[in-house]
This record gives C-alpha cells, structure tokens and sequence, in this order.
C-alpha cells in the first residue's frame, strides 16, 4: 500500500490578492482542468469564495471516459495565504491537497503538495507507477498553461 506526494511550484507575475480571488473561486476550478477529464461541479448554489467546512462535489472522467462523483471538503483556509482540500468521496483512499501561495520579487509562488494513496493495495501502487503518477503530471502541466494564460507567463 504505497503513500505518495505530489509536489509543483509556478510562478504567477500577479499580485498575491488577484492569484488568491483565482483559485479560491470554485467558480474557476473547471478552467484549471483538462476538457478530457469530462469534469463538472454538480453541486448547487456554490459561494464565490471556499470557505472552511464546504463540500464541492464533481463528476470527473480520470479514465477511459468513465464518470466517477468526487466530494471533496475544504478543510482548512487562511485568506491569501492557503487553503487545504480533502477527499471524501472519490477514486483515492487518501486525497490530501494543500494550495499554497506566497509574494515573491514580480509575483507570486504557488505551491501544491498533493499527499495521496491509491485504492486497492499492492495493485494501486502498480496503477500509480503506470498511470496515476502520469495522469497527475498531465494534470498539473495543464493547469500551469491555464495559470500562464490567464496571467502571463513569469519571466
């Protein structure tokens, strides 16, 4: 039963109060994420802003276009500073994702740990090697091409 993290760092050239409206804004999840996961926030009445405590839930399609409900809890928020999601519903074991950002000289740094653990045991470490760990880093190249587009690229 393997345990695993995810680290990626970008460098955003925006201040730290437009990086933070960006991503504490369930609202802009979607824009984040590649068109072929087939993902769509299905609950209601969203707030624009995450706050501690609130339950998003989605339909992803991570593999062979099957769709999958993911529930995810905003478990922790310090404004302009972090927030921390957790899996409660979903194709993990263990989901524990922590956004970070921080001012830097021209910008900001962002910076996700993703601490996770696949299902089914022995088989899930084998799936991490072949295609988790893969489906992680296309998700996250992605979502450095989204970050840059919408707010250039760093220099």
């Amino acid at each position: 039963m393997g345990f695993y993290q995810f680290k990626r760092t970008q460098k955003i050239p925006a201040t730290v109060d437009e990086v933070w409206d960006f991503i504490s804004s369930p609202a802009n999840l979607q824009e984040i994420t590649p068109d072929h996961m087939g993902f769509e926030i299905t609950s209601g009445d969203l707030p624009e802003k995450m706050y501690p405590g609130m339950i998003i839930s989605y339909v992803v399609k991570p593999l062979l276009g099957i769709p999958m409900t993911w529930v995810t809890e905003i478990t922790q928020v310090i404004d302009k500073s972090y927030f921390i999601d957790e899996q409660r519903v979903g194709p993990y074991k263990i989901w524990h994702h922590q956004h970070f950002i921080e001012p830097i000289e021209g910008g900001v740094l962002m910076r996700d740990i993703v601490s996770y653990q696949p299902p089914l045991g022995i088989l899930g470490s084998i799936m991490n090697s072949l295609v988790i760990r893969k489906k992680l880093e296309e998700i996250f190249n992605y979502r450095v091409e989204a970050v840059d587009k919408r707010f250039g690229a760093f220099k």
